[in-house]
């Protein structure tokens, strides 16, 4: 019985000590619960547009998903001829000397660093050195695919080659006999 009593009076002593803390300081939350009950109201409901025309668009718009507000977009782009800015950071800006020289630089036609390897022929007394050649090159190929794809040149050889590597393999199958070119 001792046990019921305390425990009725710890839960009457803790609510009055919230009534205490709550009558202390009532201004402070009503006004935080004000501020925020104005706030979500204010945001709810955007004003109507002036223009209902304008107001179909933002509901059709709105009902896009993702990939086709994406398309949407880019269509927009091509068709009002907008350019694709890219959005400055937001550190210190940048000299403008320095931008002259960046367009100078873009202006210079790059040097291809990245080509091609294509067989056009061949001589046929080299044949086999050639086919024996390709299948060392091309990972997984047989003898007989190796011969297939030399008889059935022009084909790409080798595709993404670094200028280097390109020149290299090259001249092995020129001084075989064989005609490549690098495109």
């Amino acid at each position: 019985m001792a046990s019921r009593c305390s425990t009725l009076l710890c839960s009457t002593s803790r609510l009055a000590t919230a009534r205490v803390a709550f009558q202390v300081a009532p201004l402070a939350n009503r006004s935080r619960w004000l501020a925020t009950e104005t706030a979500s109201s204010s945001t709810a409901a955007p004003p109507p547009p002036s223009d209902p025309k304008i107001g179909r668009i933002v509901d059709d718009i709105s009902g896009l998903t993702l990939l086709q507000a994406a398309d949407l977009v880019t269509l927009l782009k091509s068709r009002l001829n907008i350019q694709e800015i890219a959005m400055p950071a937001a550190s210190a800006p940048a000299p403008a000397a320095a931008a002259v020289e960046e367009a100078a630089v873009e202006e210079k036609p790059k040097e291809k660093t990245i080509f091609n390897l294509k067989l056009q022929s061949f001589d046929a007394a080299a044949k086999p050195k050639i086919i024996r050649e390709v299948k060392a090159l091309i990972p997984n190929l047989t003898l007989i695919d190796a011969k297939k794809f030399v008889e059935s040149v022009p084909q790409v050889l080798k595709e993404n080659m670094p200028k280097e590597d390109a020149d290299k393999l090259k001249a092995v199958l020129e001084k075989l006999g064989a005609v490549v070119v690098l495109e």
